[in-house]
């Protein structure tokens, strides 16, 4: 662990040598990273199949863009005459916020899809996601909420205290980049993630939630309220789409309805298929492999096809897709756990099992 956070410390600084886009795209990662282990609680922990997640990050980005920008004071005199400077909520108020408000939309979302399973479950949640965009999309007439289309700009970055991650001066006689600033602060909510995650899943609630993955019936003879936990499934899990998307629009100084597509939600499902279904260090894994798989194909895969055909034959983006659904089918056919699945259920690690056995063996003589 020491190992792997003095790596996370280091590493902005040596990205940063190959440009500011590798750090930018190091950023990005741990968005995903949270993306992913907010699914994984509905998908991996609970069983419950969601292609509509990227709605949740949608709203806890517009919760902070709104709060934090000059949109709302632009267009309603009211709030104008209320807060003649703008309204400019802090992160640290506007995230909760933005949270509470996911967590909600997890329940609404939830509530009536209670006693879907399989392709039901899919298609609904696939709507609902679409439903998000398309609202947001267009909300901006007869009243001006999210400016339709164009998106909000203009909004403010974090700021702790008088400290200003978008302006940053000197830090210990050294003066980093915002973009490296950002990185520590996106980094630390990721590892905030992980432990919560890893505290859920061995906690009597992540227990309901994967005996309800393994035996929905079973675990109702149990006695384990079924709709109750699910319920809390995907609020939990909205929840960390929520704050991911909040830090997004901090980060990004930007929001617009093409940032939630479908194809977000496919790709941060993708990643948990890949790493490992219920497994957070798997989850992790995915993470990072699908989302610097652009930046990587960015820098290679142009060169490559000049290099070797003369001219380009398959476009960046393109590409991506399609490595998305060959890496897709060969984790089906090959590894249908994962590459870094969990562990088989009564597996106890050997210098965990094999003190006990020894145990066993002197106490049966």
């Amino acid at each position: 662990m020491l190992a792997v956070g003095a790596a996370l410390i280091v590493l902005p600084w040596v990205a940063g040598a190959f440009g500011d886009a590798w750090i930018r795209a190091l950023c990005f990662v741990t968005l995903y990273v949270m993306l992913a282990l907010g699914l994984n609680i509905v998908v991996g922990f609970a069983g419950l199949l969601d292609l509509g997640y990227i709605a949740f990050y949608a709203v806890g980005a517009y919760t902070y863009a709104l709060l934090a920008s000059p949109h709302l004071t632009e267009h309603f005199p009211a709030l104008a005459h209320a807060f003649p400077s703008g309204l400019h909520v802090s992160i640290w108020v506007a995230l909760p916020i933005g949270a509470s408000l996911a967590a909600a939309f997890g329940i609404l979302l939830g509530a009536p899809v209670l006693k879907l399973r399989g392709d039901y479950l899919a298609i609904v949640t696939l709507g609902f996601g679409e439903i998000i965009r398309i609202f947001l999309n267009n909300l901006n007439a007869p009243l001006n909420f999210t400016n339709g289309p164009s998106g909000l700009t203009l909004i403010d970055p974090v700021r702790v205290g008088h400290f200003d991650l978008a302006h940053p001066g000197a830090v210990l006689g050294v003066r980093p980049s915002s973009l490296v600033l950002y990185y520590y602060l996106l980094v630390a909510m990721a590892m905030l993630a992980v432990l919560v995650c890893v505290r859920l899943q061995h906690s009597r609630l992540g227990r309901a939630w994967m005996a309800i993955r393994e035996d929905e019936i079973a675990a109702r003879a149990m006695g384990i309220n079924v709709r109750n936990v699910k319920l809390l499934a995907f609020s939990l899990g909205a929840t960390f789409g929520g704050v991911a998307g909040g830090l997004f629009a901090a980060f990004q100084g930007f929001v617009s309805p093409e940032s939630f597509s479908l194809n977000e939600s496919i790709v941060v499902l993708s990643m948990i298929v890949l790493g490992g279904l219920g497994h957070v260090p798997g989850v992790v894994l995915g993470a990072v492999m699908l989302a610097m798989l652009p930046e990587a194909l960015r820098h290679t895969a142009v060169p490559i096809q000049l290099a070797v055909f003369g001219r380009v034959l398959i476009d960046a983006e393109v590409l991506r897709m399609l490595l998305y659904g060959l890496a897709t089918v060969g984790i089906m056919l090959y590894r249908p756990r994962g590459l870094w699945p969990s562990p088989e259920p009564g597996w106890r690690p050997a210098f965990d099992s094999a003190p006990a056995a020894a145990e066993a063996v002197s106490r049966n003589g």
